[in-house]
């Protein structure tokens, strides 16, 4: 706790338990520098991969990414994560990304290419079952990676109205409500073929949205009518300057609260992308070395960026110019595995 009572700001890190990794990491964040320090380790499930926090900030929930997959509930009132009630089967394969919306948690399931719903109680534990599943369907022109659906994202939007799935098999967005407590599709907006949408950040403006494409690379830029729940496609911008020389799978996008610049991560590549928001599209800025080696998300907090890379194992953390948007690393933790890193 610190000084006057005030809970010290936490970042909460997931990590693949397969491949070496701690499972949850919490830590503390300095508040001028943003540098993190492990404060404990949780390995109540295997691969939380993925991490989402409760309005209020005292439940954290995990995906484990296995091909049973489950979601998990967590106390965080304290500096270590405690179970809250057992993992929950969400009756899909691989989940990649949660988050909440209307009174559940929503999973986007990779292997199985479907969004699951595990209501939520008002205590913050999970309900036993899953209350319904939505499993997409459609493929893309890409092979192997488009024979079938993948579900890689699903969030609500900044009106609360709508959940949107990101689906890199069939190249589209799916807009959902929920029916009966089962996701249903409200529309389904399709990008380029071939594209491979794997995330959605949406602008401070509640009227934009920029998804990163992972097969690509490049992000398109889109017109979010949250009245109707439309989501128009207008621009698509290359991630990387130069033809990538090997592999480069964009992973995480971010906008910057202020709304001014959108960054990316590029695996492969293993770069952060800078991009100047303007109001026809994106303008690219910069590119800067990620840190480490397979960037797997990023994340903003309080003027800082930080990134979780997969294989080098670490989170790094880069200050923001707040006049140019551009970010200069100024340390790094060593976590391995590290899968996301998100702050409460």
């Amino acid at each position: 706790m610190a000084e006057g009572g005030k809970r010290q700001r936490r970042a909460f890190i997931g990590s693949f338990t397969a491949a070496g990794g701690p499972g949850i990491v919490t830590a503390a964040v300095a508040a001028d520098s943003g540098a993190l320090t492990v404060l404990s380790t949780v390995d109540g499930v295997p691969d939380p991969s993925y991490l989402a926090l409760a309005p209020g900030g005292d439940t954290l929930y995990a995906v484990s990414e296995t091909s049973e997959g489950a979601v998990a509930a967590y106390r965080v009132t304290g500096d270590r994560p405690e179970p809250a009630g057992p993992a929950v089967a969400v009756d899909g394969d691989g989940p990649t990304h949660l988050s909440l919306f209307a009174g559940h948690v929503l999973t986007a399931n990779y292997g199985s290419g479907s969004v699951t719903a595990v209501p939520v109680r008002s205590d913050g534990t999970l309900a036993p079952a899953a209350s319904g599943v939505l499993r997409h369907t459609g493929s893309g022109p890409h092979t192997p990676r488009q024979q079938a659906p993948h579900a890689h994202q699903v969030q609500p939007d900044p009106s609360g109205r709508w959940a949107v799935s990101v689906d890199l098999g069939t190249d589209s967005v799916r807009v959902c409500t929920l029916t009966d407590g089962a996701p249903a599709v409200h529309r389904e907006i399709a990008l380029r073929p071939g594209s491979g949408p794997r995330h959605l950040a949406f602008h401070p403006d509640g009227a934009r949205a920029y998804v990163v494409n992972e097969l690509a690379p490049t992000v398109t830029v889109c017109r979010w009518d949250a009245a109707s729940g439309l989501l128009t496609p207008l621009t698509e911008t290359p991630v990387l300057p130069g033809t990538p020389a090997g592999d480069a799978y964009p992973s995480g996008i971010v906008v910057s609260p202020d709304g001014r610049f959108v960054w990316t991560a590029t695996r492969g590549e293993d770069v952060l992308s800078v991009f100047a928001v303007e109001p026809d599209g994106l303008r690219p800025a910069a590119t800067v070395p990620c840190g480490g080696h397979w960037p797997r998300a990023i994340a903003e907090s309080h003027g800082h960026l930080y990134v979780a890379n997969e294989r080098s194992g670490d989170v790094t953390w880069f200050t923001v110019d707040p006049r140019t948007g551009v970010p200069h690393r100024t340390g790094s933790l060593a976590v391995p595995a590290a899968s996301c890193v998100i702050f409460g």
